[in-house]
């Protein structure tokens, strides 16, 4: 569901846009902070788990995206899928905020202070992509084809070069609001670490990665299925047939 929303977000993602995600950060200056935080999330959660999964399932993974179905059912196994769908909740809320405050705007009723009258406000724009995130119960192929064929643009390259480009010259550098890092004692090997970035992201992120994550999809196209009440989930094997009965002598 949440990657329904990156992908309505990232079609309607014009000028306007860009004011709405700094509108939507309640302190745009320390978000930097926050995404190292998410960082460390993800390095301590999402990759241990994966990396593990990876490991008993791998071979099945390459052409089944769903890997809580390839689990032993059990309590635990049900509570990742809950734990899951909260997440999944919060990232469409976090993911869409800039395009709520844009159609709030659009009808004028971003001003109200009614949280109630908001929220109904917004339906307009939920309910569309929760139906497609319905339709379309498929993730792990969608996601890292957005992730490698978009989030390598929109989180790495784009602001890597945008850094360099703003402060090509003297003069910007003298004046940056934010001063280097104490790790990076100057803007020579601030360019040489976001050089690398730029270059790294598009040859394994965009270029390597998009050639794998569009050739799963191809592979497992046939997989989907329009509301689909088990995404890829294992078929029930059909019962045995019995054999003739016996004769009697």
């Amino acid at each position: 569901m949440a990657s329904r929303g990156s992908i309505c977000f990232l079609m309607v993602y014009v000028n306007v846009v860009c004011r709405e995600i700094m509108h939507a950060m309640w302190k745009p200056r320390k978000f930097k902070y926050i995404y190292f935080l998410a960082t460390l999330y993800v390095f301590t959660l999402t990759l241990p788990s994966a990396a593990a999964v990876y490991w008993a399932f791998g071979d099945q993974l390459l052409n089944h995206s769903n890997a809580f179905s390839l689990l032993p059912k059990s309590g635990w196994r049900d509570a990742a899928v809950i734990l899951m769908l909260i997440h999944q909740f919060i990232t469409f809320g976090f993911a869409c905020t800039p395009l709520y405050f844009v159609w709030e705007k659009v009808i004028g009723m971003h001003d109200t202070e009614s949280i109630c009258m908001r929220a109904l406000a917004r339906l307009p724009v939920v309910i569309p992509i929760w139906f497609l995130a319905i339709v379309f119960p498929f993730f792990g192929p969608i996601n890292s084809a957005v992730g490698a064929l978009l989030v390598s643009f929109t989180v790495y390259i784009i602001p890597a070069m945008a850094h360099m480009l703003t402060y090509r010259t003297p003069s910007a550098r003298q004046n940056a609001v934010e001063k280097l890092p104490f790790f990076l004692p100057s803007w020579t090997a601030m360019y040489v670490v976001n050089a690398f970035v730029v270059g790294w992201v598009l040859v394994v992120g965009f270029g390597l990665g998009g050639w794998a994550s569009v050739t799963n999809f191809v592979k497992q196209v046939d997989t989907f299925g329009l509301f689909a009440k088990c995404y890829q989930c294992p078929k029930p094997h059909p019962p045995a047939a019995s054999g003739p009965p016996p004769r009697l002598h």
